[in-house]
This record gives structure tokens, C-alpha cells and sequence, in this order.
């Protein structure tokens, strides 16, 4: 099948919402508040930290199902039907998620916590940042995607395509490559748990989204699904923002207390994002695959499910852990690297295809003017 795409004007080219537009901000301010509260009012995240069962953390966990749950809705199953019409940019996003992400994501971890900064640091700190860093090295963004992808003007079908077939490796594939690499790392796999983690916030909300929309498009077709997503979209940024709070608020005095620490645990998680993007972004351009799917290819692989990262730190290592303060820093580094890859991208849109609609635009516009 051909790689190409519809480039012509559609609902996915809408206007960004205040949201996506001010993303950053938004982050920004929740951030500063849950580092704020966290030192106003220690009490009550420790209140909330103490409310746990079987080392999940409830609050932390009904938050990211508010925000993943919507997104979960949106994907749709039903466009694995078209698995094969962008392949190129499929190879490319599960190449880069599955079989290069996660070990590189392990070896910088490695070379940086267990050799380059080594002399600084505690080993067994150590090797918990290298645990959150593997955690969010093995978790391909599945909810941000589609705002990365929207703010490229990417191609809406490739993307749910992209999101669905990710969601199902991603049961089935992130406990393993996570046990394998912390085990080649010395730290101990507590396997119910990992399972748990895995089953509770990717394959539960994963099946109750598929099950909302299969009943919502038998009783209402695509626009009754249209409409349940939008009414469901402020819970989803709300959750987002309310999770910020609280991780920052949980992390709060080590963020103050440890700046040297946290700068050392963006070095590899810049280098990660960065260099994905590269490997990506070059590879889709070296196959001439059409921007509007080689943006969204390149971003997924780069950006992370950090709410699933955070969530599954929390759950094995516990919530003071190096573990999910290494999680908690993916969140710090996310937003302005994501948003800073999304101007590289935007600006280098010339240098792909634009698709086949575009190009028969401008067929007929070249005819015309003769």
C-alpha cells in the first residue's frame, strides 16, 4: 500500500484549544504549586501518600485514570483496519518504541549513574534513577501523542493507528523489557507488582475506553463519541494538572533541597529525547515518508507515558524513591522538550512529502498557471 496521506484540509487541522496552546504554562504553574504546597503544607501529602493499597497509591492512581480514560475513548480500534497503509511510519514508530528506546534509555542511565556521576552519588540511589529512567524509557507516549500531534498538523487516522497498535504491544511487552533491563541492572523485579501496575493502568482503562466507544458508536455512530471525548476533555487536562501537583508536591523539598541531583537526571533524559528524535525524524525522511506522518512517528517514540511511568515507580520502588523522583524529572523535562521538537518539526516541513492531495494540488495549480 502507499504511503502517502490526505493532506487536505480536515477536523484534525481545527484551531488548538487554550490548553495545547499554553501547554507549557499550564505545566509551568502546576509544578510551582505542588512545590509550593509541598513545603506550605508537608501534612497533607504525607496524608495522602499513607493512602496506598497493595503499594499502589490511590489517589495517584484514580488522577491517571481521569487523564488516561479519555484518551482511551479516542482510540479506535477499528482503524487497525488501515495498519497497512502507512506502514513506513509504523516500522519506524515500533522499531524506535520497542526495540531502540528502551535500551538506549537503559545504557545512558548506566553510563551516567553508574560510571560519569558515580563519584557523586550513593549507589543505592543510583541505581533507583537508573530504575525510573528504564520505567520511562519503556513507556511510548500513548495520551500526549495526540497533542504533539495536533500542534504538527499530523495525520489523525495514522495517529490512532499509531496509539491503538502501541497500546496493545504495550500490554504485553513493557513488563518484560522492564524486568529484563532492571534485572540486567541488579535491582530486584517485584513481578505481581509490575503486572499489576501494568494491568491497572494500561490494559483496564485500555479495555474500558474500547468498550465506551463500541457502545457509544452502536447507539450514536462517531459523533455521539465526538461528543462524549469533548465533554470528557477538561477532566482529562484537569487530571493532568491535579497529578503534576501532587507529584511535585510529594517531591517537593528534594526538587529544592537536591537541584544538583535533578540536573543530573536531565542530562540522559535530554540526550534520550533528542537523539530518538533524530533516529526517527531522520529515518522518516530518509524513506520519504509524507510529514503529516512522519511528525507523529518521530514524536511518539520520543515523547513518554510518563503517567504510566510515575504510576509503576510509585507502585515497586515506593513514593520518596529515586525511582519516581527519576519519573517525576521525565515530567519536568517533558513539556519544553516535546514542545521545542514540535517547532523542529514544524519548521522543517519542507523537507518531506507533503502527501498525495498536496501533491495534486499542486499538479493542478502548475497546470493551471501554463
Amino acid at each position: 500500500m502507499s504511503d502517502t496521506v490526505d493532506c487536505s484540509p480536515r477536523a484534525d487541522a481545527a484551531p488548538l484549544g487554550v490548553f495545547e496552546r499554553f501547554l507549557s504554562l499550564w505545566v509551568a504553574l502546576g509544578i510551582a504549586a505542588g512545590v509550593g504546597l509541598g513545603a506550605l503544607v508537608p501534612g497533607l501529602f504525607a496524608a495522602l501518600a499513607e493512602l496506598s493499597y497493595a503499594r499502589v497509591n490511590l489517589v495517584v492512581a484514580v488522577l491517571i485514570w481521569v487523564m488516561i480514560y479519555p484518551m482511551m475513548v479516542a482510540v479506535d480500534f477499528a482503524s487497525l483496519g488501515r495498519i497497512g497503509d502507512r506502514p513506513k511510519g509504523l516500522v519506524i514508530t515500533l522499531t524506535v518504541n520497542w526495540l531502540i528506546k528502551p535500551f538506549t534509555m537503559a545504557a545512558l542511565a548506566v553510563l551516567f549513574f553508574e560510571v560519569v556521576f558515580a563519584p557523586f552519588l550513593d549507589p543505592v540511589d543510583a541505581r533507583q534513577y537508573v530504575a525510573g529512567l528504564i520505567l520511562l524509557g519503556a513507556a511510548p507516549c500513548t495520551a500526549m501523542v495526540f497533542v504533539w500531534s495536533q500542534l504538527t498538523r499530523g495525520d489523525a487516522t495514522y495517529t490512532l493507528v499509531q496509539v491503538s497498535v502501541n497500546d496493545l504491544v504495550m500490554v504485553v511487552a513493557f513488563a518484560p523489557i522492564v524486568a529484563v533491563l532492571l534485572g540486567v541492572t541488579a535491582i530486584a523485579v517485584p513481578w505481581d507488582t509490575l503486572f499489576l501496575s501494568v494491568a491497572l493502568y494500561v490494559a483496564v482503562p485500555l479495555a474500558a475506553g474500547a468498550a465506551t466507544r463500541h457502545h457509544l458508536a452502536r447507539r450514536g455512530g462517531d459523533a455521539a463519541v465526538a461528543r462524549l471525548i469533548a465533554r470528557l476533555k477538561p477532566w482529562s487536562v484537569l487530571g493532568l494538572l491535579a497529578t503534576v501537583v501532587l507529584l511535585f508536591g510529594f517531591q517537593g523539598g528534594v526538587l529544592l533541597e537536591r537541584p544538583l541531583v535533578i540536573a543530573m537526571i536531565a542530562v540522559p533524559l535530554l540526550l534520550q529525547a533528542y537523539g530518538i528524535f533524530a533516529i526517527a525524524y531522520g529515518w522518516a525522511w530518509l524513506w520519504r515518508v509524507p510529514f503529516p506522518v512522519a511528525a507523529p512517528c518521530a514524536l511518539i517514540g520520543t515523547s513518554n507515558f510518563f503517567e504510566l511511568a510515575v504510576a509503576v515507580a510509585i507502585s515497586l520502588f515506593g513514593l520518596n524513591s529515586g525511582a519516581a523522583l527519576a519519573t517525576v524529572v521525565g515530567v519536568l523535562v517533558e513539556v519544553p522538550v516535546m514542545l521545542s521538537l514540535v517547532r523542529i518539526a514544524n519548521a522543517t516541513r519542507g523537507w518531506f512529502p507533503a502527501g498525495a492531495a498536496a501533491s495534486a494540488r499542486d499538479a493542478f495549480a502548475a497546470e493551471q498557471a501554463r
